[in-house]
């Protein structure tokens, strides 16, 4: 089996070795380069071309934000897990909007960041339980103020328009959505406008909020297994 090829940015050095040592402690897994900036971390995965990048959010000269999106409109196969110091709703949100498909704290990283990068190998979102419970208090909170205003019409979806709501709640682009249902992209294109329309979704947050709260996608727990790449 291939190695996976990991990239890794932050600022502070201590913190962007300590990340290396935890990669380097997995025997499937390498250290394929690293940047002190977000502006060397979209060159040089564009050359290095990893399967997943590791970006701080709070870089100099370019943020791991706009360093995420510039990384993903050149290379949208790499696969984005975000860091950063706080798990509030906005900083959240902005990364998934971002195209982030994970997103942990810098003080639980020495905790979950293995399990993370796993997820992401098997192409799974990853939001270790307090960054979920963050982005569904926000949620619910929204939802009283907007129940106050008017009464919500719970939403329906057809068969294939739940099929495509899971992927994109999982971050799966228009067109890999469209590859793995075997449809065309402009079909998927419009199952996905429709999927938002209905939830009144303004981006893949509200998406991936509506699949936690009706259990289609699920909150990672804290002791988490790989899965078996056979799907045995």
């Amino acid at each position: 089996m291939n190695s996976l090829r990991i990239f890794v940015a932050d600022d502070h050095e201590i913190v962007r070795h300590g990340l290396i040592s935890l990669i380097a402690s997995h025997p499937r897994w390498q250290v394929c380069g690293e940047a002190e900036n977000g502006q060397m971390a979209v060159d040089k995965v564009k050359e290095l071309k990893p399967d997943i990048a590791i970006l701080d959010v709070g870089m100099p000269i370019l943020n791991g934000l706009e360093a995420t999106r510039q990384i993903l409109r050149d290379n949208p196969c790499v696969k984005v897990l975000m860091l950063t110091l706080i798990d509030a709703e906005r900083a959240v949100q902005a990364a998934r909007d971002a195209g982030a498909r994970g997103y942990i704290v810098k003080s639980d990283a020495s905790r979950v960041l293995i399990r993370a990068v796993e997820a992401l190998e098997y192409d799974n979102a990853f939001f270790t339980s307090r960054v979920a419970q963050t982005l569904l208090a926000g949620y619910l909170e929204n939802a009283q103020e907007a129940k106050a205003e008017k009464k919500q019409v719970v939403p329906t979806f057809g068969p294939r328009e739940r099929e495509v709501l899971q992927l994109v709640a999982k971050g799966e682009s228009t067109n890999d959505v469209a590859r793995l249902l075997q449809m065309r992209p402009r079909t998927a294109d419009t199952h996905r406008t429709n999927i938002m329309r209905k939830l009144n979704a303004h981006s893949v947050v509200g998406v991936m909020l509506y699949a936690l709260r009706n259990r289609i996608m699920q909150v990672p727990a804290e002791k988490w297994s790989r899965p078996d790449p056979s799907g045995s």
